[in-house]
């Protein structure tokens, strides 16, 4: 019992901010969707990864490991995946991005924090700036069909993330009220996204759900054996291995949709997954934390 209550408080706050979001539009509220994602990834989040990076306590070993498991990680999905996808006849370019990379950002961060504490959102962010780098230069190439990977430095996260990994390697300190700036704008950073996420799956119209169950049931499994297997054998261990697990296996993001319906994939597919794995992850992760607690 104790368990069940553990793993209900760590992601209840979780769901219930997504409720929100969902109920705000289904009662016909106004939420703009492109102002708040706008104001999260390029001031909130980039402020959150900066500022938990430079207080990260991780040595340079740890913070060198994990980024390498999760390259790792992600090469070995990308690899399985393009192969099934191939043998399968399915469309890379729709598929194989949200199949890879998990929602690190508006799930996995808040999950890592209620569940692991600073520790184990420090350790989490690592991970979400490794898949930020990979997403929006990888994962554009991917879905645009050859899409300019030089647009990552258009993105505020991935300077972000690289001068918190500057910072944290050597030691600099930022000035108090900069600091207490940083972290405020930061503290909108997941309840933003959480809302948004909510949101965005209520406005969703997928045309069929038998596909992306079976698609959504077979990546959480897939990730999840990832995740694992390539954690262990790079070494990881405790916490880093649970938050490395629990990255990797989080549900597609909502951000694949966009850029499916941006440059012309079947984003009607994508939806269907990005909704299905969503609610399935309401299942998948209180049992992933349960065998990690």
């Amino acid at each position: 019992m104790n368990l069940v209550l553990t793993v209900l408080e760590i992601v209840a706050p979780v769901f219930a901010l997504a409720a929100i979001g969902f109920s705000w539009v289904r009662a016909g509220f106004e939420y703009r969707v492109e102002f708040v994602t706008r104001l999260a990834t390029s001031l909130a989040v980039p402020c959150l990864i900066f500022m938990t990076l430079v207080r990260a306590d991780i040595a340079p070993a740890a913070l060198a490991t994990v980024s390498a498991a999760a390259l790792a990680a992600y090469a070995a999905l990308g690899l399985a995946f393009w192969t099934g996808l191939r043998a399968a006849g399915m469309d890379i370019r729709t598929w194989l991005a949200p199949m890879v990379f998990g929602n690190t950002g508006n799930i996995g961060l808040p999950l890592a924090l209620f569940a692991f504490g600073e520790a184990g959102l420090s350790l989490a962010v690592v991970i979400f700036a490794v898949t930020s780098v990979l997403a929006f230069t990888v994962g554009v190439w991917l879905v645009s069909g050859g899409g300019a990977p030089a647009r990552v430095l258009r993105e505020p996260m991935v300077p972000a993330a690289l001068l918190g990994v500057v910072f944290l390697s050597q030691g600099w300190q930022v000035p108090v009220w900069i600091a207490n700036t940083m972290d405020l704008i930061g503290q909108m950073a997941i309840p933003l996204m959480l809302l948004t996420l909510g949101v965005a799956v209520a406005r969703l119209r997928p045309a069929g759900f038998l596909r992306p169950f079976g698609m959504a049931a077979m990546r959480v499994a897939a990730c999840t054996a990832v995740g694992w297997a390539v954690g262990t054998a790079i070494g990881l261990s405790g916490v880093a291995l649970s938050v490395l697990i629990l990255q990797v296996a989080t549900p597609a993001p909502v951000t694949s949709y966009l850029l499916a319906e941006k440059f012309g994939a079947d984003a009607e597919a994508v939806a269907g997954l990005v909704v299905v794995s969503t609610l399935l992850s309401v299942l998948t992760i209180p049992l992933t934390l349960a065998v990690l607690l």
